[in-house]
């Protein structure tokens, strides 16, 4: 047959493509319900189209079909979608129409992240007016499912209207169960007149479009969805059956002058969805009175009013890239302090600027060690969420006095706390003397801790502080840690666990070094069995005497 024929054997005449598929775009949004599906889409001679399934058993090929589809098949309007083919094998029936990347009007309105200025607002009104202008004047006549999920904005910003005429294609396709929340919310577009109606026309009414274009304009001036009321909560079923009775004064959507940006926008609006199709224009007097309202934007020029709408596209993007960037740059700022959370800043800096962190020795470091002496008892008496918030508690009391200090926290264990000063950045010795002083400070902090769930038992804290060398790296890719190596990081835990309650445990290494401020009260415990060690004279850190030291 000639290659006017718009029936096709799928397999054999076009290949369509999964709307999964690699190389398929998907953005064409169709309102169903609550939800929005993906419109599928496919290839058929090298260009996209848009693919709407037919749910129908069997479709008849009938002579009045054929001279339908060819009715639609001739529409050439810039503001109409273009019919393409459809398929009738029983396993793949669809309509296949031109794809307009966009999506549709609602999706447009409803992303706020799209800019519209009022010409931009007014030119997707004259559009839609010019379509439907051009429809009527066929042997279509009307559109009778005119909304705004049925207007589509292609690539140019340019709107079109679809999913008119082929009922007999369509069939139940388009339709929805009676009753559910989808079928009232696909007839909030819909004039009284034909609500009152036992069995509507297929392809509705001109003036019932007009009534239909009335809800879409309220939509564009509010941005807020179909019928949006500024006042009040209201289900679909409950509007439509307002808007179905005759009842004073008429139930329509809200529509204020100060909303709209003049006058007579507010009263043509009201004029096309009044209840009377007498009173509403047609589209060949709407085509007119909307080109005055957009006297700005309709100047004649269709490349000036192109260049316009892409203007205003390419304004919105760069919002957009502004937006994007700065969510981005927020994100990476969170993930950065996250990082210097769980590593020293400058360990942390090497690994957001993709260098290798290589493992480095240090010769003079003062590592600090302590547990709460009875946290096994206390927590065989507390429940696992007051064991949590104890921790917690102490633990965030802790961190913030350590800010106050040049020191690093290098983990903390169940009721273990490890603090080190002299790493990453090296100061001299005086690592020695910023333990030494937020051993105090934490000691300090103890005496006056409350535990939540028993505020009549002390915290006892047990800290072991030692001086010397120590080997550090990052160990770990996934969840990587700066770690600590050496006989230093025993001796320290060493000198925690021989220690005693509410005491600071001193090696006579870090001794050593503190004598240098002449500041510190130190006083001699005595010699001290510890494991792998032997015998070692320690000392008590009893405080720091005032007037002493930088």
């Amino acid at each position: 047959m000639s290659s006017g024929l718009y029936f096709s054997s799928y397999k054999q005449r076009y290949s369509v493509t999964s709307s999964c598929s690699r190389d398929t775009i998907a953005v064409h949004l169709s309102d169903v319900g609550q939800r929005q599906l993906f419109t599928k889409t496919g290839y058929y001679k090298g260009a996209i189209v848009a693919i709407k399934n037919i749910t129908k058993s069997s479709i008849a090929v009938t002579k009045p079909l054929l001279m339908e589809i060819k009715k639609i098949k001739d529409l050439t309007s810039d503001h109409i979608v273009r019919f393409v083919g459809a398929c009738i094998d029983s396993d793949h029936m669809c309509i296949l129409t031109e794809y307009c990347q966009k999506g549709s009007l609602q999706d447009v309105l409803e992303n706020e992240q799209i800019k519209l200025d009022w010409m931009f607002r007014y030119s997707l009104m004259q559009d839609i007016v010019r379509a439907m202008a051009y429809l009527c004047g066929t042997d279509l006549k009307s559109h009778g499912a005119l909304k705004s999920t049925n207007c589509v904005v292609d690539s140019r910003f340019v709107l079109k209207i679809t999913d008119f005429g082929l009922h007999e294609l369509r069939g139940q396709d388009d339709e929805v169960p009676e009753g559910s929340y989808a079928f009232y919310r696909s007839l909030l577009w819909t004039a009284p007149e034909l609500l009152r109606m036992h069995r509507r026309p297929p392809n509705g009414t001109q003036k019932g479009d007009v009534y239909s274009f009335a809800i879409i304009c309220q939509e564009i001036v509010y941005r807020n969805g179909v019928f949006y009321q500024s006042n009040i909560d209201i289900s679909p079923q409950e509007v439509v059956e307002r808007v179905r009775g005759i009842q004073k004064p008429l139930f329509r959507p809200t529509l204020e002058e100060y909303d709209c940006p003049c006058d007579e926008l507010a009263d043509v609006i009201r004029r096309c969805w009044a209840d009377d199709p007498l009173e509403r224009p047609d589209f060949t007097a709407l085509k007119s009175i909307i080109r005055k309202l957009n006297k700005d934007g309709d100047k004649g020029n269709i490349l000036d009013n192109l260049l316009s709408r892409m203007e205003q596209y390419a304004n919105n993007l760069e919002t957009l890239v502004e937006e994007r960037t700065a969510d981005f740059l927020e994100q990476k700022k969170k993930a950065e302090d996250l990082l210097y959370m769980m590593l020293p800043k400058s360990v942390a800096g090497q690994l957001i600027r993709g260098e290798t962190v290589m493992p480095e020795t240090f010769e003079s470091v003062t590592i600090y060690f302590s547990d709460i002496c009875g946290f096994t008892a206390l927590s065989a008496e507390s429940t696992p969420m007051q064991v949590i918030d104890l921790l917690n508690d102490l633990y965030t009391t802790f961190d913030s006095i350590i800010e106050n200090f040049d020191v690093y926290k290098v983990e903390t264990i169940g009721d273990a706390y490890m603090v080190v000063s002299g790493l990453p950045v090296r100061n001299g010795n005086l690592h020695a003397r910023e333990i030494s002083r937020m051993s105090i400070a934490l000691l300090n902090a103890v005496l006056s801790f409350k535990i939540r769930h028993r505020p009549s038992v002390k915290l006892k804290l047990r800290i072991g502080i030692h001086s010397g060398s120590v080997c550090a790296g990052v160990v770990g890719l996934k969840m990587p840690r700066y770690c600590l190596f050496g006989d230093t990081v025993n001796t320290a835990s060493r000198m925690e666990s021989n220690g005693l309650p509410l005491k600071i445990h001193v090696s006579p290494d870090t001794k050593e070094v503190l004598d240098q401020f002449k500041s510190f009260d130190l006083e001699l415990r005595g010699a001290v069995e510890m494991k792998g060690k032997g015998s070692v004279t320690t000392y008590w850190l009893n405080g720091e005497r005032t007037g002493f030291g930088d």
